[in-house]
């Protein structure tokens, strides 16, 4: 028989091939336009040869060690007589298939589990999950998700493969067994004969075909290999943000990438607890009791009427512009484009040019509770669940790590919404604003921080329908943009004005109180801009030129102080209005938050905070760790 055709006539190779085909299909996502891997057949066949071919290769120097070693006796357990298989061989060979049945089955079963109860395969949160899964928990998840009905389904499907399998392997051995009976002695497999020069031709045959899968797989292998060898999950998810990026196309590849991600937070996660502990406030002459941060979400500067944009998206802001409560800064850009990149500077003391990592650094609530202020998280983004995309994995695992979440807040909202309104809610029943017993036991000192959804892609489901003002119609055909594109753009600029009322909703719960809100968004994002007409979305392997900064790192950002705020410190509302023209990078927001609750502790840098004489606005704004914001032409 030839070589090279040895590993295809297989039950292994059969059964494991149809089972990739078959969970490639039955894990479609269920929305339009949604298909399979384009080179999912080719790539698994090269996988699976591969794989099979290795199985039989240990074996075979598995057995020939054994001879090797027993060489020099005469008759030994492992000789055989002549013309007769290998028992060391066939054994190694069985166990080593067992091994991977006994891995692949279930694991396909379980990918495909994920799937139907979930919406998505095994990613590095399910992973996550399961390790923070105790043993109640673990039986209510049975008691609740496994259930008869999953088998009538994809989940059966997938069951099918190894029923068959198992089946087809009994009715060999029976068949086997019946032959040898009748035969009066066993009789061994005999392999085809042929003549060397046809064996030859099929073995150059088999590897030119293999060659050829091996170039049709090579981009989607590099890429999996570039992906899998980052050394922070940060990389990790900027790898997944490139196009092409690698297609994890299989259980396996996913279980390992799912693995890898989490052996690298748990990484960033040692390093953050093992601070706890050691944070230090030294003095705080805070003399406000509410500090409120509101953290929005993919906002183009262009589409805010604050800003100068020709329709009203904003008219709340303009109203409290206009009276002078609200502060306007005009040159302020994000230090990424990627959420979880700008969380993990937003939410620590770090800032970039400082020595070591971000997780080097203690996360800046931690701070606020070291100074007697209760910290309120209400987020519609960073909560743990089965089906989370990488980068709300990346960006929310120093956020929902239970160790770091009660070192950081006092009060948090225990589930997402569809819409941001529902933060409102969650701070209503919280917080009831018409309780005078609540009321006059609110602490003294209060951090607010509201993380929104705001415009974050898909933007048509952003705002409710019975709020929607505008249509493609509303957009001049001279814009250049087809009918379709101006509909996208409609979502949008609805978006946005749907977000402007949920942020002054947020502005009434504290306007009768001595408050500061903040507000920035995470990153900007393209809208079919000038020199972009055919984009939305955030380019994150492009290069970095003035136009795309100014789309996605240049962002809005303003600060409103209520009556009673202005009244009791009219040269902090005086200094916010100074400083509304200068250069900023949100890196640096923990130390105006700091400064502005009087805060003073090893990890306050007056140099970052804006609000501080010693604030140094010359220093580079590096976005992304490669290009100077201000160096642009």
């Amino acid at each position: 028989m030839p070589l090279l055709f040895k590993p295809i006539i297989t039950r292994f190779f059969l059964f494991i091939f149809t089972l990739g085909i078959v969970s490639s299909i039955v894990t479609i996502p269920n929305y339009k336009g949604a298909k399979m891997y384009d080179n999912t057949i080719w790539e698994l066949l090269l996988d699976v040869y591969l794989a099979s071919a290795a199985i039989m290769l240990v074996a075979y120097l598995v057995s020939m060690i054994g001879k090797i070693r027993t060489r020099r006796r005469e008759r030994s357990r492992f000789a055989r007589k002549e013309g007769k298989p290998n028992a060391v061989y066939d054994v190694v060979k069985f166990l080593l298939r067992a091994i991977a049945y006994l891995f692949l089955y279930p694991l396909y079963v379980i990918d495909t589990f994920c799937f139907v109860k979930f919406g998505c395969t095994l990613n590095p949160s399910m992973l996550l999950l399961a390790g923070e899964t105790n043993e109640n928990e673990t039986r209510e998840f049975f008691q609740s998700y496994v259930t008869p009905d999953i088998l009538w389904g994809p989940v059966g499907i997938i069951l099918l493969v190894p029923l068959v399998h198992l089946l087809c392997a009994v009715l060999w051995w029976w068949w086997k067994r019946r032959r040898n009976k009748q035969r009066h002695h066993p009789v061994a497999a005999k392999e085809l004969q042929l003549p060397i020069q046809p064996r030859i031709a099929i073995d150059v045959l088999i590897a030119a075909g293999l060659a050829y899968l091996a170039v049709l797989s090579w981009q989607n292998k590099k890429l999996y290999a570039y992906t899998m060898t980052r050394e922070t999950i940060g990389q990790v998810e900027h790898s997944l943000a490139y196009r092409p990026h690698t297609e994890m196309y299989q259980p396996p590849m996913r279980l390992a990438f799912s693995i890898r991600s989490n052996e690298l937070i748990a990484r960033q996660l040692s390093r953050l607890t093992g601070n706890v502990d050691e944070v230090r406030v030294d003095s705080c002459s805070a003399d406000t009791s509410e500090i409120v941060l509101i953290i929005g979400e993919s906002y183009n500067l262009r589409h805010s009427q604050l800003y100068g944009y020709d329709k009203p998206t904003t008219p709340n802001q303009m109203r409290l512009w206009k009276k002078g409560m609200l502060t306007r800064f005009d040159d302020v850009v994000a230090p990424w484009n990627l959420t979880s990149f700008v969380f993990k500077h937003l939410m620590t003391t770090y800032c970039v040019g400082d020595t070591a990592e971000w997780c080097d650094y203690p996360l800046f609530c931690e701070v606020f509770r070291k100074a007697g202020f209760q910290v309120t998280f209400l987020t519609n983004q960073f909560m743990t669940k089965a089906k989370e995309a990488v980068y709300d994995f990346s960006g929310g695992f120093f956020i929902n790590n239970e160790t770091l979440s009660r070192a950081q807040f006092d009060v948090r909202n225990t589930s997402l919404h569809v819409f941001d309104d529902g933060l409102l809610h969650d701070y209503d029943s919280l917080f009831p604003q018409d309780d005078s017993i609540a009321a006059a036991t609110r602490p003294a000192k209060n951090l607010t921080i509201f993380h929104l959804m705001g415009m974050h892609v898909n933007y048509r489901i952003r705002c409710p329908n019975s709020m929607k003002h505008w249509g493609a119609g509303d957009y001049p055909n001279d814009m250049d943009l087809t009918e379709k594109r101006r509909k996208t753009m409609a979502d949008y600029d609805n978006a946005v004005w749907y977000n402007d009322s949920v942020m002054y909703q947020i502005l009434t719960r504290f306007a009768s109180k001595d408050a500061i809100v903040v507000f920035i968004p995470d990153h900007g994002e393209e809208v079919f801009g000038k020199g972009a007409r055919h984009f939305f979305g955030r380019m994150h392997d492009a290069v970095i030129n003035k136009r795309l900064a100014d789309e996605e790192f240049r962002i809005p950002m303003w600060i409103y102080t209520t009556p009673l705020y202005m009244e009791r410190h009219p040269e902090t509302v005086a200094a916010i209005k100074a400083v509304s023209k200068k250069r900023y990078m949100t890196d640096a927001l923990s130390h105006l938050l700091m400064g502005l609750a009087g805060i003073h502790c090893p990890y306050y840098n007056p140099r970052y905070d804006l609000l501080s004489p010693r604030y140094d606005e010359k220093r580079p704004r590096i976005l992304k760790n490669t290009t100077d914001y201000d160096a642009l032409k």
